[in-house]
């Protein structure tokens, strides 16, 4: 019964706007109240917040956040669009599948899908409507291409995952370069089948000789730099994700420095920025802790396992309602907070119906990418309409396409597995 109350009432305080964190963080005080009375809540409530930020691998975070800010305010991202512009622009939609690969670009250098949809936002979109595209596809591919981030490493919701999880975050990362090339290559699929199937929605764009193409490639050498000193080191060994990370974030404010954008004022927005954006993530897994930790006691987890182990159905029915859970939980949450409340809950399920707990967790990222662009919650299609002033309807509309893509996606990774395992397989 006292399950029923507080699941009730995080709803409740979820549909009424409150935040995530504080949402979870009382009701599950609640829940632990009826549960034991103030004694345990208290005891609780005193030693929570010192063990949610006492974890080792939690420094990652702050530093790839600070990564992607020292990234943002150098102005990598802007050369990213238009060398892929130069490569692929000639194409009809070209401008757009260019968005896809400077996306897939700064995701492999920014751990933020909204850092990437806001930069994306701000220099392809108005590239785009200027040459004549609808505003549906662009606003679409921005919105999508923004998502990436949250695949291609270094991923702030895979390395969620792994330190909720228990497993080694550098499993998790370099499994999710093949996915991420895999969605990288469906919008780019997507955009050519939306433009065969109406030309007039995007022109054909100009031509580039070989010597223009080669010398783009050399503003391209910062993101390459970025992303071997933290996949490159995670995946030889060198560096543990934790070390990566500092590193990248080093890195990045080199390169900051190197395009003469490291000002006092930038240098202070930057770790402005990432302290905020670091204390949000914090104060939503403080939040989980508690109700997980009501969770824990009241072994619901414990009696959902059993009650799924006991039911005559295929494992991969079970999976299916999985991820169809994921995917409307993302409709109405963030993406960090569903990892972080549903995890704890979900994971020992599928180890009992033996699945790889890697490939889950690349999985049900990739799923919530979708979360990312699909109505009402739609957290990557508000901060394009914020930025670039279009309809959300319009937008949402413009999305659809990849959403339906990136399902066939998802299916394509539950049905081989070896997509994400083979590459974390080959690590040293």
């Amino acid at each position: 019964m006292s399950v029923t109350i507080v699941l009730i009432l995080l709803i409740v305080l979820l549909v009424t706007g409150m935040p995530v964190a504080l949402a979870m963080g009382v009701s599950g005080a609640v829940g632990l109240y009826m549960f034991g009375g103030w004694p345990i809540l208290q005891g609780i409530l005193k030693t929570t917040p010192l063990s949610t930020a006492n974890d080792y691998e939690i420094i990652t975070i702050p530093m790839f956040i600070l990564m992607a800010e020292f990234v943002i305010i150098s102005g990598v991202a802007s050369d990213l669009f238009r060398a892929a512009t130069i490569w692929v622009g000639r194409l009809r939609g070209g401008v757009a599948m260019a968005t896809a690969l400077a996306g897939a670009g700064f995701g492999a250098i920014s751990g933020s899908s909204t850092a990437a949809a806001a930069t994306l936002a701000s220099t392809s979109i108005p590239a785009m409507l200027k040459e004549g595209y609808d505003p549906k596809l662009a606003g679409g591919v921005v919105a999508i291409s923004g998502t990436l981030s949250m695949l291609i490493p270094p991923s702030i919701a895979l390395i969620l995952y792994g330190i909720i999880a228990d497993i080694p975050v550098s499993w998790l990362l370099v499994g999710g370069v093949l996915p991420g090339i895999l969605v990288t290559a469906t919008i780019m699929l997507t955009i050519a089948f939306l433009v065969w199937r109406d030309p007039k929605a995007a022109p054909k764009g100009q031509a580039y000789s070989i010597l223009q193409k080669l010398k783009s490639l050399q503003r391209v050498g910062p993101v390459l730099i970025l992303f071997f000193a933290v996949t490159g080191t995670i995946y030889s060994g060198i560096a543990t994700p934790t070390e990566a990370a500092g590193i990248g974030a080093f890195c990045a404010m080199l390169i900051a420095a190197w395009e003469r954008k490291l000002t006092l004022p930038n240098s202070w927005l930057a770790l402005r920025s990432a302290a905020q954006t670091t204390c949000m993530i914090l104060f939503i897994i403080l939040g989980a802790h508690v109700f997980g930790y009501y969770f824990t006691l009241t072994r619901v987890t414990n009696d959902l396992t059993d009650w799924v182990g006991a039911l005559e159905v295929s494992r991969w029915a079970i999976l299916a309602v999985i991820l169809f859970g994921y995917l409307i939980l993302g409709f109405f949450m963030d993406q960090i907070a569903i990892l972080i409340l549903t995890v704890p809950v979900v994971l020992p399920l599928v180890h009992q119906l033996g699945f790889d707990p890697v490939w889950f967790g690349v999985l049900i990222v990739v799923t919530a990418e979708v979360g990312m662009v699909t109505p009402p919650m739609g957290m990557n299609v508000f901060v394009v309409a914020r930025y670039t002033r279009r309809p959300l309807g319009e937008l949402f509309l413009g999305v659809m396409p990849h959403v339906w893509a990136h399902l066939i996606v998802i299916a394509l990774l539950a049905a081989f597995p070896a997509i994400i395992l083979w590459l974390p397989s080959t690590m040293q």
